[in-house]
């Protein structure tokens, strides 16, 4: 069983509904299949808004569109990258049935001239995770990695993640010490990093704070020796099943760097030692000096 998360998580603990993550992803319809929103600038890394907290958004937009209330399965194309301040994101219903349910959204930003530049396309099914079999048939093991206080967070060490991090602001990260050499300029060339994860208002995980959780973590392209912005391209999220309350773990491999690009495959586990949330994601490689 996972230990309760320290620090922030630990002093103040909000409410699905009254956090911060709620807050700041927070849509208000226009009309029909069209939502308002704010980016926050709390959510950025190295000046580019985080492309988890973009699809939770997305995702809150979509489930308020569509008739079945969680996300199973949400797949991302990431066109131009977003920064703080109005969006507006296009949903559109592609079938519903009794069991699940398909839609499409976009997001849109504005330029100078005042047209719009769309920023991020979805493509996702929906349904309700409660009605779920309990049957589970797994081979999966939660990641094996030191207790929550031997872990390492943002303010441990001497080298801050490259750039500006404010999401690391927002969260309660503590990373496995055996996948942070990159902070020491000793890279383990392992592609993968590994660690507790929960928000820092102490805010539970639910189905739509999963798809930030996915993409949270520092890249496993700093394992790999390179540092630097690593700008997702296509990000997939499987919800499995809701996480029960608690600190979640999270586990990223890199196993291919070719062309520039690399895959992340992550796991997301919960307290109850359930494997709740699964992706891919197609990313750019950082640029070498």
């Amino acid at each position: 069983m996972a230990q309760a998360a320290t620090g922030a998580a630990q002093t103040v603990r909000a409410t699905i509904g009254d956090s911060e993550f709620d807050r700041d992803t927070a849509v208000t319809p226009r009309e029909e299949g069209v939502y308002d929103a704010e980016l926050s600038a709390g959510w950025t890394i190295i000046h580019a808004v985080n492309g988890g907290y973009l699809l939770a958004l997305i995702g809150r937009a979509l489930g308020q569109a569509l008739p079945h209330p969680d996300p199973f399965s949400v797949s991302a194309h990431y066109l131009t990258a977003s920064v703080p301040g109005p969006a507006v994101v296009r949903t559109q219903v592609v079938r519903t049935g009794r069991t699940l349910s398909t839609g499409q959204a976009s997001l849109f930003q504005y330029a100078e001239d005042g047209s719009e530049v769309e920023r991020i396309r979805v493509l996702a099914t929906y349904g309700d995770l409660d009605t779920l079999p309990d049957d589970v048939r797994t081979t999966a093991l939660p990641p094996a990695m030191p207790v929550r206080e031997r872990c390492l967070g943002a303010n441990d060490g001497s080298a801050p993640i490259p750039g500006s991090s404010a999401i690391t602001e927002r969260l309660d990260i503590g990373l496995d010490p055996a996948t942070v050499g990159w902070a020491v300029g000793a890279p383990s060339g392992k592609g993968e990093m590994r660690g507790w994860f929960a928000l820092a208002d102490g805010r539970d995980p639910d189905p739509l704070s999963l798809l930030l959780t996915v993409d949270a973590l520092p890249p496993t392209s700093f394992e790999l020796g390179l540092s630097g912005w690593t700008p997702t391209v296509e990000l997939t999220t499987h919800v499995r099943c809701r996480p029960a309350p608690g600190p979640l773990r999270v586990a990223i491999t890199t196993r291919n760097l070719a062309g520039g690009f690399l895959e992340e495959d992550a796991e997301v586990w919960d307290s109850a030692d359930r494997l709740v949330a699964q992706s891919r994601q197609l990313a750019k490689a950082p640029r070498t000096a």
